[in-house]
């Protein structure tokens, strides 16, 4: 990424445009660049093998010592997962966060070994931090983890106010709701540029407070004869305290159960966001000596991951908790889009083993932590921005969060729907888009980084669809003799040992003698091409013969 000119400001959106998660914005200023989150996106359905996905961060190659600091808005791993990933890439920029935000963070740089390195300064709201030629306000965002900031940065040019994901809760657990006073004074000094959380902006009206998931709770863990599991996101910190106030009223004891849930639980009750006493907490030995009716698990697996704790004991493969007929299962959780039918089948193995169910289309056990179309209105009228660019949503979510702005007054050329990767500059005389910079997703699969691309997917995919041909032929170099071959092996193709495969795998053998025998193979001097060769003629053959195209592989040895 090329320098600019000193009298205007580029926003460049690296991640979380166009897409729910991987959260990732850069500002710069007279050639400096502040970070506004680092976070990652968890794989679609298409990406096979897949465990994590990253932004790409190569439109800051050779800008890292501009970077003046990275700051969070808060913990959830869509604004934080990927820092431990490309912290050292980024120039080893210092982290400034809020203390619950800092202490999630803390947690996952111990896993990679970069808790020692990284420096972490913690702010509070209102706390301004200055960082030449930014000066960054963190203010309170309600949001459905604590501890949830937007920023006000102030730069020579004027005032930028970047949301965060917030929704405007009358009725916070804790107290604390988004800061509209602040939002207002805002607006008084006058705000060049605001960039708001779109994700809910198709929902009219208000978001429900998170309060009123705890009348839901209360009403139905009385009346619940036999064990409770409750599977919520680890982070919703909010959610959990209601959960375990709700299994206190009702004489139940608590079971926390998924390392994520264990270790957040500790982390929110050390910083002081959990207060939940020590006697309420009981292990997998003391579960078992309980009467069911007093007892009450947390866990983690409300999206029906495959390998979570809550489907293998819906599946009944979970070696210490086993489900028993009359058991209550709750989903305190959204159905997060795409994991729509992983949900319906965890609900239907809940079912099959005598469970009774609550989850968001039934009950309201769950409530966003996303502002709706009335409170997105609320906070555009209190700042009253020169410029608007939504943030934080699918693209649809982004038109029409724009459209909402111009319903509001706005002048419709004010507005700005981008992509990740494409840039806005802002000068005295106005703003116009710049060229597009190079943007992707950077795939982690296992201990490997990048490594796995697009090519790489689609041969999975093609895998996964078509099954695997590998043809072995062994010839000499010298002569052109066939040694050995052509011998056919598949995978996830054609039934093996049966008479119809036989015969297809024997024509296609067939197939590429006739091939080898109208090439001169004494004088081959490109065997790849010969390679090319042989898969178009298999390729032709399955798919006259049962129009499927697996994926093939050629494998001539030359002796």
């Amino acid at each position: 990424m090329k320098k600019m000119s000193p009298d205007s400001i580029r926003v460049l959106p690296i991640g979380g445009l166009g897409e729910i998660g991987m959260n990732m914005l850069a500002l710069e200023y007279a050639g400096k660049i502040l970070l506004i989150d680092c976070g990652l996106m968890f794989p679609e359905a298409y990406m096979l093998g897949i465990d994590l996905v990253l932004p790409d961060i190569s439109s800051l190659s050779g800008r890292e010592a501009d970077i003046v600091g990275l700051v969070l808005t808060h913990g959830h791993e869509d604004h934080i997962g990927a820092i431990p990933f490309l912290w050292q890439q980024l120039g080893e920029p210092t982290i400034y966060g809020t203390c619950l935000t800092l202490g999630l963070l803390r947690n996952k740089l111990k896993e990679f070994e970069l808790d020692s390195r990284v420096e972490l300064i913690e702010v509070q709201p209102r706390q301004k931090i200055d960082l030449p030629p930014f000066e960054v306000e963190p203010f309170r965002a309600a949001h459905s983890i604590v501890d949830g900031v937007g920023l006000g940065i102030r730069t020579p040019l004027g005032m930028i106010v970047h949301t965060g994901d917030f929704k405007i809760d009358q009725t916070p657990v804790d107290g604390e709701n988004t800061d509209l006073a602040r939002l207002a004074e805002f607006g008084e000094e006058g705000v060049l540029l605001l960039m708001a959380d779109s994700t809910n902006v198709e929902n009219e009206g208000y978001t429900l407070s998170e309060k009123s998931v705890k009348k839901a709770l209360d009403e139905i863990i009385p009346n619940c004869a036999q064990r409770v599991i409750v599977a919520t996101f680890s982070s919703n910190i909010h959610r959990i305290q209601q959960i375990a106030d709700a299994a206190a009223a009702a004489g139940r004891r608590l079971l926390i159960n998924g390392r994520s849930m264990i270790s957040n639980i500790a982390i929110a009750r050390q910083l002081g966001y959990l207060n939940i006493a020590e006697e309420q907490f009981i292990d997998l030995r003391e579960m078992r000596q309980l009467p069911p009716e007093q007892v009450l698990i947390i866990t983690t697996g409300s999206q029906g991951e495959p390998l979570s704790a809550l489907m293998r004991i819906a599946l009944g493969d979970h070696k210490q908790i086993e489900l028993e007929r009359g058991d209550t299962v709750i989903l305190s959780s959204k159905f997060i889009p795409g994991n729509e039918k992983a949900i319906s089948d965890l609900i239907n193995n809940l079912y099959r083993r005598g469970a009774e169910v609550f989850y968001e289309k039934t009950s309201e056990i769950h409530v966003s932590g996303h502002a709706s179309r009335e409170e997105l209105k609320l906070v555009h009228g209190l700042v009253r921005p020169k410029y608007f660019i939504p943030v934080h949503g699918e693209y649809r979510h982004l038109v029409k969060h724009a459209q909402l702005a111009v319903e509001m007054g706005m002048p419709k050329e004010h507005t700005a729907v981008l992509e990740n990767g494409q840039p806005v500059r802002i000068d005295a005389e106005g703003w116009q888009p710049e060229e597009r910079f190079e943007t992707g997703r950077v795939f982690v699969d296992g201990k490997g980084v990048g490594d796995v691309g697009k090519m790489e997917l689609r041969d999975r995919r093609h895998l996964a669809n078509h099954g695997l041909v590998i043809l072995m032929l062994a010839i000499n170099q010298s002569t052109g003799e066939i040694v050995q071959g052509p011998e056919i092996f598949s995978k996830g193709f054609v039934p093996e040992e049966n008479e119809s495969s036989d015969a297809l795998l024997e024509e296609a053998k067939q197939a590429v003698r006739d091939l080898l025998q109208e090439h001169s193979l004494d004088a081959v001097s490109d065997w790849e091409e010969l390679r090319v060769e042989v898969r178009k003629a298999l390729r032709r053959c399955f798919n006259k013969k049962i129009a499927r195209r697996p994926l093939i592989l050629p494998v001539i040895l030359e002796l």
